[in-house]
């Protein structure tokens, strides 16, 4: 298949023009934001034309169809129905595809699938859902710190889109923020000064990497969510929420992102999900031992599976002076692994899996490897293949 062909199979009105006439859809995400945000996107907008669909969650999903059924993998280029994630957030793709089939989406759900991706609202394609959430005045960004919660300590100290001295202990969060003598009711000058205080706190923390201070961003300046008409304080938050969902309660997770009005009980469950997520990633951080080889930083944890990838992405972000990291559980046999930019770590896991009697699945920036016993030569197989 040549580049011009697959592009114009991921286009949003090829896609859209499929799905208006299917008999039964099955969306199968990938386990991270961006894809459940596009799921969501796309089910929300099947459900309001009356077409019958089915979604679900994998690590690294395969086109399921049956019979005349269309199959749509989001997240990853698989199929000829697949909406990739790679050159721009596959939320993206989702928006523009559900406003061919004739509906109105959800914008905020696809600007929390973007920042989810590492992306910023307004770019990589994302415009369209930012100048629609503005119009329908459901954002204003601000000055601050990108959280899902009200209790700004709650939500710094479990967030996962920075690391501080005190994530995961929303005691010691709490304290550092004390420090500050915020009022109750915050203005932008208040907002500010606890930015401030975050990024400083991120890049001065000891191990920070040089990236950190670039990493940090994505969780400052934050738009905020009209808080009559969404389920979280900000689109940041929402996509953290996102993202720990779609690992820890995919169930969750895609419930969240079919809700066209989340209940309290729907926004407890997916808040308290969120919360030991981002809890159990920290403390997994804080209590790693870590090696520097060419290329890769590899940290030994001892976290549940469905935190290690997590675990791998804030480790780049904030610890690794290499592109590359690599965290290994010995206990489980599990290692994920997160790069800065394309370097084929999915296909660099497959490989690794083979070779060591294990399964590893992953795309190009992502991926992951799980094997019986010890996987030590599944690690050294691991950066023979980066």
């Amino acid at each position: 298949m040549t580049e011009t062909t697959a592009d114009s199979a991921h286009a949003p009105d090829a896609l859209a023009s499929v799905l208006a006439d299917a008999p039964f859809v099955r969306l199968v995400a990938t386990d991270d934001g961006d894809a459940l945000a596009a799921a969501g996107t796309l089910a929300r907008a099947l459900r309001e034309r009356g077409v019958p669909f089915q979604v679900r969650v994998a690590r690294d999903p395969v086109p399921d169809a049956d019979g005349d059924d269309v199959a749509v993998v989001l997240g990853a280029d698989r199929g000829p129905r697949a909406v990739p994630g790679a050159r721009r957030p596959a939320s993206t793709t989702a928006f523009a595809a559900a406003r061919k089939l004739g509906v109105e989406p959800d914008p905020v759900v696809a600007l929390a699938g973007v920042v989810a991706a590492g992306s910023v609202p307004g770019t990589d394609g994302s415009g369209d859902a930012l100048e629609a959430a503005e119009r329908a005045g459901l954002v204003s960004r601000r000055p601050g710190v990108a959280v899902p919660t009200a209790d700004l300590a709650d939500g710094i100290a479990a967030s996962t889109l920075l690391r501080t001295p005190y994530s995961g202990d929303v005691e010691a969060t709490r304290a550092a923020i004390a420090a500050l003598d915020l009022p109750a009711g915050l203005d932008e000058d208040d907002h500010r000064r606890l930015a401030s205080l975050v990024a400083v706190d991120v890049a001065a923390a000891e191990g920070a990497s040089a990236r950190s201070a670039s990493a940090v961003e994505r969780a400052l300046r934050p738009y905020a969510l009209d808080a009559d008409a969404a389920p979280f304080e900000t689109v940041g938050g929402y996509a953290d929420v996102l993202e720990a969902l779609a690992r820890e309660e995919p169930g969750t997770g895609v419930a969240l992102a079919l809700a066209t009005d989340p209940g309290d009980d729907l926004r407890t469950a997916a808040v308290d999900a969120w919360r030991s997520h981002g809890t159990a990633a920290h403390r997994a951080i804080d209590a790693a031992t870590t090696g520097r080889y060419d290329g890769c930083l590899v940290a030994r944890v001892d976290a549940p599976a469905s935190v290690l990838p997590t675990v791998a992405r804030v480790v780049r972000d904030f610890r690794s002076p290499e592109p590359v990291a690599v965290v290994l559980d010995e206990s489980s046999g599990r290692i994920a692994v997160a790069a800065t930019e394309d370097r084929e770590i999915g296909d660099a896991c497959r490989s690794a899996a083979r070779e060591a009697g294990g399964e590893g699945w992953g795309d190009g920036t992502r991926g992951g490897l799980a094997v019986d016993g010890d996987p030590t030569d599944a690690l050294a197989a691991l950066r023979g293949a980066l």
